[in-house]
């Protein structure tokens, strides 16, 4: 275990009993429509929660090989210190599924994914501890101009990683080194949409009634006046109190002021914030269950525009992180990670027969590449690949043999 990361399990810090780091990273002002606005906050928005969750699980789900360049293609490089960790266990603590959906709901919500990178005797990288972002700052430093990373410990201390004990994992920045933080970019929409869950769930605790004016002929005294507030809450508010009969005494009259979500178009508000959220983090809202929208004939080409323009840019940024910061110059050169992506691309069965027969047919694919496509073993003479006998060279003449097909 690195020397930071050990110092993040000196102390309890749970949301009861936050440490200082946890108050920085979950401290949030307050948005416009008048809500706090921070990553805890954030994250109780459904529709937050589930682009975070997507997005996450499926960076941390898809297999992350380490590969070694060969004159013609290329192959996995199981022998490799990095692969391991990349590939199944990142730490004694945490499996690679585990530290890289840590490191991603870190980019999704703070200024970026940071952990520690811990190496054995011989200098190999053999274990990944995530580091909070929260306590995290980056400065450059001015006599070297190399990057700097102080961390904040629990213990109340400050430490100090260099560039190269730290895997840093970038958001959109104008520095190329400090990310914008997305909680405060979209704190207005994140706040929005609490708000109008807020307005639901308290319309609701009230009886689906909205408040009114209590109107008397004369004057009531204190006491009268809390017990008659006092008995009218009771008797009125809450779910098992609504729609009951209103008995008034005294020449009491009650005028309601009648605000139903229709009029305030609450349902198309919180629908609008769901396609917001969805939009802040380029999710298709089918993604994340609003189907309002999604029809059989295109769900299909979205998936697979998801797969293309959502999680492509994720894919090449972390691939290019870990060569930067995993790989030494010479080790560049020979190896590079790569997710496997080639089960989220897939169509549909027939889809995907046809495309195999065209590719077996035209002499791309091989039957044990099918096999392997489709998650089968391969079988024995499977790396054969046919050649279409009517099929010559450009620029060569036609044999006698073509001429007759």
């Amino acid at each position: 275990m690195g020397i930071v990361s050990s110092l993040f399990k000196t102390k309890n810090s749970a949301l009861s009993n936050p440490e200082k780091w946890l108050i920085d990273l979950l401290g949030g002002a307050k948005s416009k429509s008048g809500v706090q606005v921070n990553i805890d906050r954030a994250l109780q928005v459904m529709a937050v929660y589930a682009c975070v969750k997507l997005l996450s699980e499926t960076i941390a789900s898809l297999p992350l090989p380490l590969y070694r360049r060969l004159e013609r293609g290329k192959e996995k490089a199981y022998a490799h210190p990095l692969y391991p960790v990349l590939h199944d266990i990142a730490n004694p603590e945490m499996t690679s599924f585990e530290f890289r959906q840590t490191l991603m709901v870190n980019m999704l919500l703070t200024k970026g994914g940071f952990a520690e990178i811990v190496r054995n005797g011989a200098g190999q990288i053999a274990e990944l501890w995530p580091i909070p972002s929260g306590s995290v700052d980056v400065k450059r430093d001015p006599k070297t101009k190399e990057l700097l990373y102080f961390i904040h410990a629990p213990d109340g201390k400050g430490y100090i990683l260099k560039a190269s004990q730290v895997l840093h994992l970038k958001g959109m920045n104008l520095d190329g080194v400090n990310s914008f933080e997305p909680v405060v970019l979209a704190r207005e929409a994140f706040g929005l949409a609490i708000a109008t869950e807020e307005f639901g769930a308290r319309f609701f605790s009230q009886g689906t009634n909205a408040g009114g004016i209590a109107e008397y002929p004369g004057q009531l005294s204190d006491e009268a006046f809390e017990r008659y507030k006092k008995t009218f809450n009771e008797a009125h508010s809450g779910l098992t109190n609504s729609n009951r009969i209103i008995f008034l005494e005294q020449g009491l009259k009650f005028h309601k002021i009648d605000t139903p979500p229709d009029s305030s178009q609450f349902i198309e508000s919180r629908k609008f914030q769901v396609i917001e959220v969805a939009r802040f983090f380029n999710v298709p809202p089918h993604m994340i269950m609003d189907l309002e929208r999604a029809t059989f004939s295109n769900i299909e080409q979205q998936a697979i525009g998801f797969v293309v323009y959502t999680m492509r840019p994720w894919f090449v940024k972390i691939e290019q992180a870990i060569s930067k910061d995993l790989l030494n110059p010479t080790e560049r050169k020979k190896y590079f990670a790569k997710f496997t992506v080639d089960g989220l691309l897939r169509g549909d069965f027939r889809t995907r027969m046809e495309g195999y027969s065209f590719g077996r047919q035209n002499g791309w694919l091989s039957a044990n590449d099918i096999r392997e496509l489709e998650d089968m073993n391969p079988i024995p003479n499977g790396d054969i690949y046919l050649q279409p006998l009517n099929y010559i060279e450009a620029g060569k003449e036609p044999t006698e043999q073509t001429r007759n097909q």
